[in-house]
């Protein structure tokens, strides 16, 4: 079910002041399972943010904010390894915290805001 037909009550995607916000990402895949270690799970993540934000012309150079939920503090370093081949400088400011997510199998969630980009 993708979350155009999701009947949870909040919007994939929102729009205003010149900002796109995007709801929390998780790292399902198309089809088969949720991938093991947080290395795959951030790839795949940040992945599926970058084909969003595809969707309506940006990309993650747009991305102003972050906010990474992680389910285990040991993950940080190599979760900060994957984000690194993602982000370039300048970064966007992030925010990090531990958290138990709602989806059993996943070790990451990661929330973005982006600069829409004005018209010529």
């Amino acid at each position: 079910m993708s979350l155009v037909d999701s009947p949870l009550p909040f919007s994939k995607l929102r729009t205003a002041n010149g900002l796109l916000f995007l709801s929390g990402e998780l790292p399902i895949p198309e089809r088969g399972a949720v991938p093991e270690g947080i290395a795959a799970q951030t790839d795949l993540t940040l992945s599926r943010i970058g084909a969003s934000l595809g969707s309506v012309g940006l990309g993650l150079a747009d991305v102003v904010q972050v906010t990474v939920h992680l389910a285990r503090q040991e993950d940080f370093a190599e979760f900060n390894s994957v984000y690194r081949r993602h982000f370039s400088a300048p970064y966007p400011t992030r925010t990090t915290v531990v958290a138990q997510l709602l989806l059993p199998l996943a070790a990451v969630e990661i929330t973005v805001i982006a600069a829409l980009r004005s018209p010529h």
